[in-house]
């Protein structure tokens, strides 16, 4: 008989997001997270194993690989479901901040998704050590994505997939300094500096 999805309710510094998944895997993949959380508060992501975390949440090896063909999988399926809702073009209303009043403007888009990821930092291991190459990634396809799908200021000169794989890089860049300057900047003056940088490329 075929299980019915359910809706799973994401409830994270006062934010509600809807996923839709089957209570089986959502149970699963909540274990799998809770276990590489307290596995990365002993030890770096490489050193790591699947076996470790398998045991640690208390599954089965069978279970793991059905839900996550690799460890790099699993850390990227986590940051899907952290920040997916980041990227949205009509951002919600959040517990330190509220840009759902600006949808489609970048600069909001933008000071959204800095808020979203200072808020997160002291509870995402993920930003921290060798896994955060993988979150890196994550966020500059995700920026990519978004960069994508507006009016960029190009000519015939600069190929239009340059100009958004700049930006993107720029996007990295801001972050992987605003983190090693342990975020002392606020989302909005960084920001700044990002348009002041980056803005005229941004039709």
């Amino acid at each position: 008989m075929k299980r019915k999805s359910q809706l799973f309710l994401i409830v994270r510094y006062g934010t509600i997001r809807v996923i839709c998944m089957d209570r089986r895997q959502r149970k699963t993949e909540k274990a799998v997270f809770d276990a590489v959380g307290r596995l990365l508060e002993r030890k770096s992501y490489s050193r790591i194993t699947v076996q470790e975390i398998i045991d640690e949440a208390d599954i089965g090896r069978t279970t793991f690989y059905a839900h996550f063909p690799t460890k790099d999988d699993l850390l990227s399926t986590l940051c899907e479901r952290l920040f997916d809702h980041v990227f949205s073009s009509t951002p919600e209303r959040e517990r330190t901040h509220d840009f759902s009043s600006e949808p489609g403007d970048f600069v909001s888009l933008l000071c959204h998704i800095l808020y979203h990821i200072r808020d997160e930092h002291e509870a995402l291991h993920i930003l921290r050590g060798d896994s955060r190459a993988i979150f890196i990634d994550y966020l500059r396809r995700r920026f990519s994505e978004m960069i994508g799908e507006m009016r960029l200021a190009s000519d015939d000169a600069v190929p239009r997939s340059y100009l958004v794989n700049q930006l993107s890089s720029n996007f990295v860049s801001t972050l992987e300094w605003w983190i090693a300057d342990d975020m002392r900047t606020t989302p909005e003056c960084l920001a700044g500096y990002f348009m002041a940088v980056s803005g005229h490329l941004i039709g």
